[in-house]
């Protein structure tokens, strides 16, 4: 499942509740751990964030991290720890054994086959089809893998150890594994001396050349798996960053907090130096933040105060000054505007393409489709095209349907002697174009009611156009970006955006560039009764950031935007 790299969604704190009903749903699913390991698994006061999160497939995912680290997944309403945690609680899941030759193939994204089985002395531990397993290798305790079995103990030997074992949802070394500190497999001694210990040097080693003919012999669908998860794109084979965009370099001697220190310093000194005036102050450190500092982070970075230090060490380098107003809510009261580091800092030039992004090109400005009406000859009107070598379904432009019928009009001499601005009807035209009961009442039309009349009864179709690919034609009238106002349960307003796939625009792009403009919330969920569709939510009626967003910089015609009348009127609250 992680095989591949995944695209965030959000990363916020655990609430109170939700810490607590994790805890009580880990219990429940986990059995065999007691009070004490429950609630050092999910502790009761250190930092804890759930992550939502897609993987390459399109499986949203909810991830649960401690102290930097994945502790567990949840899949569906099911829940799954990660081999972090299991290197803590290796006993936790009934665990099998393979070879380590075989960890390649699984860390490469293909479920465990059973001729890569090790079987014990004691025999395979006993599992029923769909029960959570672990995969350890030969001579090490500690989990490498996570997975369901696809059968129960019985019918693995039934089957005499052939064809697919376990589905495997997480590996050590996967980018799961990845997101977290990369901690290297760890050993763990066998319970007691295994046979099949390799460590201990045993005679055993010879059952690994005979293993080799039977890891030859594993399945088409496993060599399969893992060609596809070879074949990777430009974009996927790119690793996921780690919160906020930092990157965990092992030729990086900067931890991850200094990597964010840095970068909460640099977006600090420049929210001063180019944002705050004298006459703002105080100034809530809250609005310091949300309004001025992640204004001015770099493309592609995110701000996470929790993972620095920096507002201890501003304050101890005497550049601001920060008192707690009133009760719970700190403000910086005092600028030092000729202190060195601001008068030293040097302002970044803007990336020139830090407002924009395009699905598929992240680096590449936007550019809107050229979007085209197209008509459909119905079949009602086929006798109408026919003499120009068009028939049922064939798509036309407009100015093709305007040639189709003057020349139908002038070839069977129906333009009005008298009036050349008149159509005389014939019984095809007629048929084409006029109701039931205007049919015997008018006998001709002008040219432009007769055109429009054509373009009315054909069936609507489209022509969409992005920059550098080929056209796409579609029947039916193309979707507009729906923009709406919803109330929650809360009585809070949140912006709900659907259909922007249509125009090229990706919803996580989007949803990523709102809320630092809106500074809020935001979220992207699978739009309700539309196919393979993504809809943003942001906090609040943000309508008039997103129609500046769309129709400014994006520049979509206003026609394709429906919901904009709905934007907050000036001096109303939103």
């Amino acid at each position: 499942m992680f095989a591949k790299a995944f695209r965030v969604k959000s990363n916020t704190a655990i609430k109170g509740s939700d810490r607590r009903k994790l805890r009580a749903d880990v219990a429940a699913v986990f059995p065999t751990l007691g009070t004490d390991q429950v609630s050092e698994l999910v502790p009761g006061k250190e930092e804890l964030n759930i992550v939502k999160l897609y993987a390459h497939r399109g499986d949203a995912v909810t991830v649960y991290v401690s102290g930097g680290n994945p502790i567990l997944f949840e899949l569906e309403k099911n829940l799954y720890p990660t081999v972090y945690t299991l290197w803590s609680y290796p006993d936790l899941l009934p665990t099998f054994t393979t070879w380590p030759l075989v960890l390649e193939k699984l860390v490469g994204g293909a479920d465990l086959m059973l001729p890569g089985l090790v079987v014990p002395p004691a025999g395979l531990p006993q599992v029923e089809k769909g029960d959570l397993c672990a995969v350890a290798l030969v001579g090490n305790r500690a989990p490498v893998a996570v997975g369901v079995a696809a059968m129960s103990t019985a019918e693995m030997l039934t089957s005499g150890l052939k064809g697919r074992g376990f589905s495997v949802l997480h590996t050590y070394q996967d980018h799961l594994w990845r997101s977290g500190d990369k901690s290297s497999l760890p050993s763990i001694a066998p319970l007691a001396l295994d046979p099949l210990d390799l460590s201990e040097g045993k005679e055993c080693v010879k059952a690994d050349t005979a293993l080799q003919g039977d890891m030859r012999q594993l399945t088409l669908e496993e060599e399969e798996v893992q060609r596809r998860c070879e074949e990777k794109s430009p974009s996927e084979a790119t690793e996921d960053p780690g919160p906020g965009g930092l990157h965990e370099d092992p030729t990086d001697s900067k931890t991850l907090q200094e990597q964010m220190d840095e970068l909460l310093q640099r977006c600090f000194l420049h929210a001063l130096k180019c944002c705050v005036r004298k006459a703002d102050l105080p100034l809530l450190t809250s609005t310091l933040l949300g309004s001025h500092m992640f204004a001015c982070c770099p493309e592609g970075r995110q701000l996470d105060i929790k993972k620095s230090s920096y507002k201890k060490r501003m304050q101890q380098e005497q550049i601001v000054q920060v008192q707690e107003l009133s009760a719970g809510v700190e403000s910086v009261v005092a600028v030092d505007w000729k202190h060195p580091r601001i008068t030293s800092f040097v302002i970044p030039e803007p990336s020139p393409t830090s407002q924009t992004i395009q699905e598929g090109s992240r680096g590449q400005p936007y550019h809107p489709p050229d979007i085209k009406p197209l008509y459909c000859v119905p079949a009602s009107m086929t006798l109408l095209f026919q003499e120009s070598g068009h028939k049922k379904g064939s798509v036309l432009e407009g100015s093709e349907v305007r040639t189709v019928v003057i020349n139908y009009a002038k070839k069977n001499d129906l333009v009005d002697a008298d009036n050349k601005n008149l159509v005389k009807l014939d019984p095809i035209l007629c048929d084409c174009v006029l109701e039931k009961d205007e049919q015997h009442t008018i006998m001709k039309l002008p040219w432009d009611s007769l055109l429009s009349r054509c373009l009315e009864k054909l069936q609507p179709a489209y022509q969409v156009t992005f920059p550098g690919q080929e056209p796409i034609v579609k029947k039916g009238r193309i979707c507009p970006i729906d923009i709406t106002l919803a109330q929650r349960a809360s009585n809070k307003k949140v912006t709900v955006v659907r259909n922007l796939e249509a125009y090229g625009l990706d919803p996580c792009s989007v949803a990523a560039t709102l809320q630092q403009r809106c500074q809020a919330s935001t979220t992207v969920t699978p739009a309700p009764g539309l196919k393979d569709s993504l809809q943003v939510q942001i906090q609040g009626n943000q309508i008039h950031h997103l129609g500046r967003l769309l129709l400014e910089e994006y520049r979509l015609p206003r026609k394709y935007i429906q919901g904009l009348e709905k934007a907050p009127k000036p001096g109303k609250k939103k």
